[in-house]
């Protein structure tokens, strides 16, 4: 992209990270924030101009892309306003809060012509990727189990529970594996900081290939993890993004041989995978661009975004009946 056409909506806690890349790509047009100190900062920063006003970008012919880093209940207004006008947008996770505003916003999306991604980080790491692919090829054999745990303390919000802030990463990337949607969803979680906002879910899914899996997230934790295990009939895989660069992606081709009617475990050394090191969002940026530069739907599309979508409000149905 030649030419500055992209206006970041909202620059706070995740915001700035999608204002830094876009400026480094040399796509950022404007910045728009509630916060007149922060734009003022950005403005120095950046030297790009800033404005409180969302409509003043709505209005600006030469901003091509919206991208919406706001609070998830904000998500469907400021989407539906921004494909309204006729950009492309760029939603941070979740899509919406409910699936009935996600559909229309694909569907507003489809109507205009225009992009419309979700802000799904992890299918843009180099480790994930280098996973589905192995997976997709066979190369850990049939998928018998996957378990994501997303685990820290804090950041504790106080608009949304740690389902909808924390589990979309993992519930994307599960579904990405298995490549269908579970026909079983339930979930217990817990209560502690707040009266009415989960700080600890445990969600558990079936599919109807036979694979099953579980994301336990927490921001009520003693230390941070972020770890992604598939377990094959061949071999195993752990995508841990705590790790060092070098050990992101491990895979052990442990085996059960069975002996007098006995499984004996044999356990292999785990091999490292030698993956280029590359900044997932800077990744996930660039695949917008390029997705605006030749009108191609993302990796994360507004349909992918409402497959998440449907596995969070089940969780969270099943969350309430069973509390």
């Amino acid at each position: 992209m030649d030419k500055r056409t992209i206006a970041v909506i909202g620059a706070g806690y995740w915001g700035k990270n999608l204002v830094r890349n876009f400026h480094d790509l040399g796509a950022l047009h404007t910045v728009c924030d509630a916060d007149a100190e922060r734009l003022r900062q950005l403005s120095e920063q950046y030297s790009v101009p800033t404005t409180g006003e969302y409509q003043s970008v709505l209005d600006n012919p030469d901003i091509e892309g919206v991208v919406i880093a706001l609070p998830a209940v904000l998500h469907y207004r400021f989407a539906k306003e921004a494909l309204d006008a006729g950009k492309n947008v760029y939603v941070e996770k979740p899509l919406t809060v409910d699936i009935a505003e996600a559909e229309e916003v694909v569907s507003l999306a489809d109507k205009k012509g225009k992009v419309l991604m979700v802000g799904h980080l992890l299918q843009y790491h180099p480790a994930f990727r280098r996973l589905k692919e192995m997976v997709h090829a066979g190369m850990l054999g049939r998928i018998y189990y996957i378990y994501s745990n997303r685990l820290s303390l804090g950041k504790i919000r106080q608009e949304e529970n740690i389902l909808w802030s924390f589990a979309p990463h993992d519930i994307s990337m599960i579904l990405s594996l298995c490549r269908e949607e579970p026909d079983e969803v339930y979930a217990t979680g817990g209560k502690y900081l707040q009266d009415q906002i989960a700080d600890v879910t445990t969600t558990h899914m079936n599919f109807p290939s036979g694979v099953k899996s579980h994301i336990f997230v927490s921001w009520l934790h003693p230390f941070k993890e972020q770890k992604l295990v598939v377990v094959g009939k061949e071999k195993m895989a752990v995508f841990s993004d705590t790790e060092e660069w070098e050990n992101k992606l491990l895979i052990y081709s442990h085996s059960i041989e069975w002996e007098n009617g006995i499984p004996v475990p044999r356990k292999a050394d785990p091999e490292k995978i030698v993956i280029e090191q590359e900044e997932p969002l800077r990744n996930e940026c660039c695949h917008f661009i390029e997705c605006m530069d030749k009108n191609v739907k993302p990796i994360t599309d507004g349909e992918e975004g409402i497959q998440v979508l449907r596995v969070l409000q089940r969780a969270q149905e099943s969350i309430e009946r069973n509390r």
